[in-house]
This record gives structure tokens, sequence and C-alpha cells, in this order.
């Protein structure tokens, strides 16, 4: 990519999307457009770059879009996203929406010539007892974790399409597949959002509850009494002296700041063709690269590391009735390694960012 090379964000108003506008202007890239469904983004800082509303899931938008734009590079970042509970609860959405996005974006870009495209898909691809740490080369080789399914077969489907149509058409379309996100701009909901985002509002109204807060409480949670402040806190298991938290908090995960994720992503859009990282142009299979920091920890350890951040001093009680998901999720990253990039940011470090981001 050149600074003046025309480049298209898709779902730049997400906290994915976000990042790599961010990261994109910091390296110097002038010609950006990016879309959003609903509202704009309200950072000042991306005064420069061209938003557009933007139906992703209409092929005749998009198709326009592509038409009048004419992107060069294209970042595909939109996409329906959510925790376990949305995963579970939306699963026609989950399937259907992606599905859309990545059928309209991906198959616009080849239409109209863009000359390279990164998707980014998701590392609930992988099988559900997958060998750990998790190899590009798992993919489609065991049954898949039952709560995620329909997202996790969205964006397998965004994999293969995208190799299908460098196979087909000589197309340059590349697809990392970051490990669980986190950072600026995410989505901080009782029930729908990923576990810290919805972890991190739960420990902050927690302490606010212990401490009496009310004035606080009804601010955060958007009303005007407290008798429904404290019926919206119980029923999501705050109280004033212990909060729930879903499953048993045995299971491991992996994060990485979503700003990591985007120099990572942007890195790869700079150096990686496709010819170069698939030999085998006549038969190419799981050419996607993993994004990851390559270490784990329980949900468990990671309450306590918000614990701590937060200043929170009450109980941390376990739901064992609610799903706990894939027991465990590590990313296999030596590729990425291989190319030369690293994280930078400590999850203790990035949760401390994100927290003082939703404050």
């Amino acid at each position: 990519m050149k600074l003046k090379s025309k480049i298209f964000v898709a779902g730049g108003s997400g906290m994915v999307g976000s990042a790599l506008l961010r990261r994109l202007q910091q390296k110097g890239y002038e010609n950006i457009v990016s879309c959003y469904h609903t509202r704009p983004p309200k950072e000042s800082a991306f005064k420069s770059i061209s938003f557009r509303c933007l139906d992703l899931t209409s092929m005749q938008a998009v198709d326009e879009f592509f038409s009048i734009e004419k992107p060069e590079f294209v970042f595909l970042a939109a996409a329906k996203v959510g925790g376990i509970m949305a995963n579970n609860t939306y699963r026609a959405d989950f399937v259907h929406i992606n599905m859309a996005i990545q059928d309209n974006v991906i198959h616009s870009s080849w239409r109209h010539g863009v000359e390279k495209l990164l998707f980014l898909g998701s590392s609930c691809i992988y099988p559900r007892d997958c060998p750990q740490p998790m190899k590009e080369d798992a993919l489609l080789s065991g049954p898949l974790e039952y709560t995620n399914e329909p997202y996790a077969i969205a964006k397998i489907a965004g994999i293969r399409m995208c190799e299908s149509y460098n196979l087909q058409y000589g197309t340059n379309f590349l697809s990392v597949m970051p490990t669980n996100l986190y950072g600026p701009n995410d989505k901080f909901d009782f029930r729908n959002s990923h576990v810290i985002p919805a972890m991190i509002r739960k420990i902050h109204c927690g302490k606010l509850f212990m401490e009496g807060n009310s004035t606080a409480l009804m601010a955060d949670l958007g009303v005007e009494s407290w008798v429904s402040a404290r019926k919206i806190l119980l029923q999501h298991g705050v109280s004033d002296s212990s909060i729930t938290l879903w499953g048993t908090g045995k299971v491991r995960r992996e994060f990485m700041y979503a700003p990591d994720m985007a120099d990572a992503s942007v890195f790869i859009m700079e150096r990686l063709n496709i010819a170069d990282h698939a030999r085998d142009m006549v038969e190419t299979r799981n050419t996607h690269i993993n994004i990851g920091v390559g270490e784990d920890l329980t949900i468990l350890e990671l309450s306590e590391i918000i614990r701590k951040t937060i200043g929170y001093v009450g109980d941390i009680l376990w739901d064992a009735s609610k799903p706990d998901g894939t027991p465990k999720k590590l990313l296999d990253v030596t590729r990425l390694h291989s190319m030369g990039w690293r994280h930078v940011t400590s999850l203790d470090k990035g949760i401390a960012l994100t927290y003082q981001d939703y404050r």
C-alpha cells in the first residue's frame, strides 16, 4: 500500500475497525474511506476520514459503494459479534448477517478490481477440542463448539471464499484469525458483550453498589430511579456485596489488545501477497494467519486482574449452570512471529486502558 492508496475499512465504527483506522492514520495513510450502519464514530481524530452510511448486508448498496469509491485495498472488519450468550441466543442472526456482509464485500472487491483484501475472522473457527496451541491447519479437523457454531461457520465460509476467489480469479485476498480481542470502543453490555467488557462493567457496577453510589449507577444504566437500577443490577448478578459471573472460571482464554491486532493486520497487508504465502496455487487450503499473543490464562485469573484494576473488594461468585464454551483456546502464532511481528501491550496494561476508556 502507498500512503495515497484508496483504502476502505469496512466496519470502521466498531472496536476492530476503529483500531484499524487509528493505526492507518498513525502510519500516514491519507486516503481512507469507511462506513457505519446506524451512526458515525464520535472520535474527533477521524475527521479526515470519509464515512458513508452503508448497509453491508445489501448487495446492491455495497456494489454501488465500490463503483463510486473505487477502493484499491480493503480491510473487512465488519461483523456481528458478541459473547457466549449473544452467540447462543441469536444464532440465526450471527450466521445470516455475517455471511451476507462477507459475501457482498468479497464479491464486490473482485468485481471492482480491488488490489488486495484482508478478511478478519476469529479463533472460534477451530474445533472445540482442538490440540493446543491451535495451528492454522487444524481448521475443519473436528466438531465446532456448539454455542458459537453459527458464527464460526460464517467465518470459515469467509476464509474459504477468499481462497476460492484467489484460485478461480487470481485475486489477492488474505485472511487473518485474531484471538479474543478487547480495547477502546468495545461494547460494554451485560448480556451481549465479550467477556472482558462484560466483566469490566459488572465489576465496576459492583464496586459502585458496595459504595452506595446510586447516582453513578443510575447514570451508568441510563435509568432515573434507584429502584429500577437495583432491579437491573440484581437481574445481572450484581449485588451490594458480590457479583456473579458465568461458568466455572476454569476455562482458558487468550486475549489481545485491539490496537495490537490492528498493527498486526496492517503489517500483514503491507508485506504479504497470497502468491508468496500459498506456494501451491492449484489447491490452496488454510492460507489464513493466526493473530494472537501466544499466552493464555483462566477466566478466574482474568477476573482477578480486572478486580484489581477496578479496586473491587466484594465477592466474585461463579454460576456453573451457565456454559463455559470451549475448554481452551490458544493460538499457535508461529507464522506471525516468523514474519517479524509480536504484540507489545500486556494484558494488565490493556485492561487498565480499556477500563479508562469505559469510564
